[in-house]
C-alpha cells in the first residue's frame, strides 16, 4: 500500500506532464483533463476504508469542482494586478473557503453535480477574457519534480489522516488544486496574466469528464467491486473527454468560419 501511496499520482503526473513532448500537444491536452490525481487517491481511500466511504468521498470530490472554479477565478481576477505569490494566496484562500463550505453540503450526488455545474456556469461567464492561446503550456524540468513531489506528499496526506478528517474532507482535499497551482504559477512566470487567463478558462473542459468520473463512483461503489467501478469510471470519463474536446473544436471552427465570412 505505502509503495502505491508513494508512486501512484506521481507517475499520472509524469505521464500527462511528457505526453505533449511524446505525443503531441492534442494528446497532452486530452489527458489533462483526466481525473489523474483525484482518480488514484480516492482508489486507495477505497481499499482503506471500503466502498461506502469511497463513494461518500466521490461525491465529495464530484462537489469540489466548485472549489476548483472559486480557485481559477481567484487567480485569474489577482493575477492581472499582482505577482504571482499574491495570485496564488488568493486562489488557496478562494479554494479553502469554498471547500469548507462544501464541507456542510448534503452528502448527495444530485447535490454536488448542482453545485458542480453551476460552479462552471459561473465562472465561464464571470472570469476575465483572454486573446492568448494556452495550448502549449508546458511544465518546467523543475516544475515537473516539484508537482511529482507535490503530488506525494499529497496523496500521503490525504491517505494519512483520511480515518480522521471523515470522507467529505477526504473527498475535498483529494481535488486540491495541485496540478493547477503549478500551471498557474509557472505559465505567470514565463508568460504573463494573458497566457495563465487562458490557460484557466480552458480547463473547464476537463471538468464534465471528470464530473462524470466521480458522478459514477458515487452510484456503482457500494454494490460492485471498487477495480471494476473504477475501471468503468475511468471509460466514461475517457468518452465523455473526448466528446468534450470534439465539440469544443467543432465550435472553434464554426466560429473561425463566422468570422472569415464576416472578413470577407
Amino acid at each position: 500500500m505505502l509503495a502505491l501511496k508513494l508512486t501512484l499520482v506521481p507517475v499520472f503526473l509524469l505521464v500527462v506532464s511528457m505526453s505533449g513532448k511524446w505525443w503531441g500537444p492534442s494528446v497532452a491536452g486530452w489527458l489533462a483533463g483526466l481525473p489523474v490525481v483525484a482518480g488514484p487517491i480516492l482508489y486507495l481511500l477505497v481499499l482503506a476504508h471500503g466502498p461506502q466511504f469511497g463513494a461518500h468521498a466521490a461525491t465529495l470530490s464530484l462537489s469540489a469542482i466548485l472549489a476548483s472554479e472559486a480557485f481559477n477565478f481567484a487567480y485569474a481576477w489577482t493575477c492581472r494586478a499582482r505577482a504571482w505569490p499574491i495570485a496564488l494566496a488568493a486562489a488557496l484562500a478562494a479554494w479553502l473557503a469554498a471547500a469548507c463550505a462544501l464541507s456542510f453540503l448534503p452528502a448527495s450526488p444530485l447535490w454536488a453535480l448542482g453545485a458542480a455545474l453551476a460552479a462552471v456556469l459561473f465562472g465561464q461567464s464571470f472570469l476575465p477574457r483572454s486573446t492568448a492561446v494556452a495550448a502549449g503550456a508546458t511544465l518546467s524540468p523543475t516544475d515537473l519534480i516539484s508537482s511529482m513531489l507535490a503530488g506525494m506528499a499529497l496523496t500521503l496526506l490525504v491517505t494519512s489522516l483520511s480515518g480522521w478528517a471523515g470522507a467529505s474532507w477526504s473527498g475535498l482535499l483529494a481535488v486540491f488544486p495541485l496540478l493547477g497551482s503549478v500551471l498557474s504559477v509557472s505559465s505567470h512566470r514565463a508568460h504573463g496574466a494573458d497566457f495563465v487567463i487562458a490557460l484557466l478558462r480552458g480547463m473547464v473542459l476537463g471538468r464534465f469528464s471528470f464530473a462524470a468520473f466521480c458522478l459514477l463512483l458515487a452510484f456503482v461503489l457500494p454494490h460492485q467491486a471498487p477495480l471494476v467501478a473504477f475501471l468503468e469510471a475511468a471509460a466514461l470519463a475517457i468518452c465523455v473527454q473526448g466528446c468534450t474536446r470534439r465539440l469544443a473544436s467543432a465550435s472553434r471552427a464554426q466560429a473561425v468560419a463566422r468570422d472569415a465570412v464576416a472578413a470577407e
